[in-house]
């Protein structure tokens, strides 16, 4: 470690993050106060708060952030290889903490409660992720899976994919779901024809695809609600 690099220690004692989570809580610190407590320690040149409010400013906050790659965030000056990969674990971290009131066998009994099941993972992807939810028999969810990224079509969406993990998991029935990073989720002409391939698929093999999900900001699309399954 560069000892002359400025750490949070060296900060007077209200101006010390951790010390202010110790005695105030976590909730009362902003975004870059966090960041700088996972950093600890800065550069020759710019304290550690300086380096964390960079570093949010360069990825425009922790939205962007989320999804960046360790090289996007050992790009900037002063962030090394094991500082990217622990505000890489925190995040991901929290994120499977937001998620654990919905592993329990969450269970799906609309439309809603399906877009709530991934609406926080998937409404800030950057690509098209297509997700499978396997059910059984009580519309619980026994396992979720990403068959592919990239543009939605017919040719890459095979059923063999998507139901190959159905009979691996004895699933009753799918729900599969894909992002529009527009933010728009309506329908396509590819995606209603994806639809009604899959729906095929799943009578013939006795699997019921019970649903497609669009999700957009905050807002979602049901192909069964439009009448496509």
């Amino acid at each position: 470690m560069n000892k002359t690099s400025l750490m949070i220690r060296d900060f007077p004692q209200d101006e010390r993050p951790r010390e202010r989570l110790l005695t105030e809580g976590p909730e009362s610190l902003s975004n870059h106060e966090l960041i700088a407590i996972l950093l600890r320690t800065g550069t020759k040149s710019e304290s550690v708060l300086q380096l964390s409010n960079r570093l949010l400013k360069h990825f425009d906050g922790i939205r962007l952030l989320k999804g960046a790659s360790v090289e996007e965030i050992t790009a900037i000056k002063g962030i090394g290889t094991a500082k990217a990969v622990q505000i890489l674990a925190s995040l991901e971290l929290g994120r499977r903490v937001g998620r654990l009131q919905y592993e329990d066998r969450y269970v799906i009994r609309s439309p809603e409660d399906a877009a709530n099941y991934v609406m926080e993972d998937m409404r800030f992807l950057s690509q098209e992720h297509f997700v499978c939810l396997y059910l059984n028999t009580k519309n619980q969810v026994l396992h979720r899976q990403t068959i592919f990224i990239g543009s939605l079509n017919a040719s890459i969406v095979h059923p063999r994919e998507v139901y190959k993990e159905a009979f691996r998991r004895s699933a009753a029935s799918i729900i599969c779901i894909h992002n529009h990073p527009s933010g728009d989720p309506s329908p396509s002409r590819e995606d209603i024809e994806v639809t009604k391939r899959l729906v095929e698929c799943g009578k013939i093999i006795g699997i019921e695809l019970l649903d497609h999900l669009i999700i957009g900001e905050h807002k979602y699309v049901s192909l069964k609600e439009k009448g496509y399954v």
